[in-house]
This record gives C-alpha cells, structure tokens and sequence, in this order.
C-alpha cells in the first residue's frame, strides 16, 4: 500500500499525503461559496498547492447534509474551467462527484482520480470508471444520502457495517477490472454518522487496513469536531489537526482537508520527531 496508481502519477503513499479541497460550489459548509466561480477557485487551488497540497480534490456539488443535488451540466460547468486551469500544475487532480457524465468528462480532459461519496455506485459510474486504463479512484461510505444521511442514523456496530460494506464495493470494482493499486477507502466520516460514530470509527479505523488498500480520511471542519470542541465551523482549526494527526496516527494515507499550510506543518513535526514511522 506504499502506492496510488492514477491516471498521471503513481503517487508515493509511504508518508502521509494531503490532500487541498477546492469547492466549486455557492453552498459548501465550509467556505459559504468564497470559491464558486473559476477565477476564485483557481486562486484558491494555486494557493494550496503553494501551501503543500500534494492532490486538489475539486468540487462542483456540495455533500453537506441536506444539500439538494445539482444537475450534472451544471456542475461539470462548475468545474470545468479549474480542471482545465490547473492541468498544468504538475499535481494530482481529484474530481468530486457521484455522476457518471461528470467522471466521464472529466476522465477524458485528463483528471488523475473520482473522488466519489456514492462509492461508484450511482448509474453508469462503475462502468466510467472501469473503462480509464489507470485513473485512481477513491470510494466513501455513507448512510442515505446527502439529503437525507443525518436524518436519525444508526448502526448495531458502525465499524463493521462501514468495513463490510467498503470491503463489498472493493470486490465490486476489482471484478470490474479496476486494478486494487487504483483503489482507496474512505469510511465518510459525517455521511450518515453520528458524532459518537465518528469518533468510534476514528478509535478503531485501524481496523479497517484488513481489507488492504489505503484509507483517506476528511474531518476537516466537520460537525462533529463542533460538537467536541463547542466551535463554529470558522472556528475548527485546532480540532481538524487534531483530527487529521489522529487519522494519520490510526493509519491514514490521505487526509483531505482545507487548512492545507497547517496541516502540512502539524505533519512535518510528527515527521521530524519520528511520529509518522
């Protein structure tokens, strides 16, 4: 697991990676749409990249809890621009999105990963992925769906429905002829969980490198790190780094995240001290 092939790089994994989230979107949770049209949002993925991002994960439909779905042209609208702009960065592109027409676009302008919340499996996504020789892909866990993944979610035990269910959908695409080198695993954390879930999973989710492929993790911001700390979402800094070390302390590869200059720097410590051995 010291590798992610995708579609322009074969990205080292053998230390912990960042990866600068780009929000393409008037209604993200975490940036109340500073970034929504392209000349923002390119800025913004310059900057990161300057801060040490070593992967932009670009996004055109907010998976907020409760956000409303976005038809696919206008998000490939959306995105297009920024994934055209930053070709030339000499970085991974990761493009966020649950939709077949979206991935299939953006495979064919050259994006290095889908990045997706519904772990390919909305209509025609398998498929799109399938037929790239090489693009990485990473595939998330959620209860329900963004509308509805907050609505009372529960679990008899949430590590073991989130490893059965990320180890089903890894078999799936394996047997679609989507090479296991290509593949990472995100628990989603938020996506229909609780903040006792969360934080269950971050306990545990060592547990989860039994099904062999690297896991990226995204606490950055997020609700339960709210709840924890009493902070509003401008306001979560300290909480995320706590999270992100954890994450990474737990056996995290990736960690998707907005404060990329911070979390660069909380992991060149950990680094220097001998921490991330």
């Amino acid at each position: 697991m010291q590798t992610w092939q995708t579609t322009r790089f074969n990205i080292d994994l053998s230390r912990p990676r960042v990866m600068g989230i780009v929000n393409v979107t008037p209604d993200s949770f975490s940036d109340g749409g500073r970034h929504a049209n392209t000349t923002a949002a390119l800025h913004h993925a310059q900057r990161l990249v300057e801060e040490g991002a070593h992967i932009l994960d670009i996004g055109g439909e907010s998976t907020r809890p409760g956000a409303p779905a976005v038809p696919a042209q206008e998000e490939w609208a959306r995105i297009e621009g920024v994934l055209r702009g930053a070709m030339g960065w000499g970085v991974p592109l990761s493009v966020d999105t649950c939709k077949a027409e979206v991935m299939q676009r953006a495979l064919d302008l050259g994006a290095d990963i889908i990045n997706d919340v519904q772990a390919l499996g909305a209509p025609g996504a398998l498929d799109a992925v399938a037929r790239h020789p090489s693009c990485g892909v990473c595939v998330m866990h959620m209860k329900g769906s963004p509308a509805t993944m907050q609505d009372a979610p529960g679990y008899d035990d949430v590590l073991d429905e989130v490893r059965d269910f990320l180890g089903e959908r890894l078999q799936a695409l394996v047997t679609a002829g989507i090479g296991p080198d290509r593949i990472t695993l995100d628990p989603g954390i938020g996506f229909g969980k609780t903040p006792e879930h969360n934080l269950a999973l971050l306990r545990r989710q060592k547990e989860l490198l039994k099904l062999g492929r690297p896991l990226l993790l995204g606490w950055s911001r997020k609700s339960t790190l709210g709840e924890v700390t009493g902070r509003s979402v401008d306001q979560r800094l300290a909480a995320s780094l706590a999270a992100a070390l954890g994450a990474v302390s737990q056996g995290a590869s990736i960690v998707r995240v907005h404060d990329v200059a911070q979390t660069s720097d909380a992991l060149r410590v950990w680094e220097a001290a001998g921490l991330l051995d």
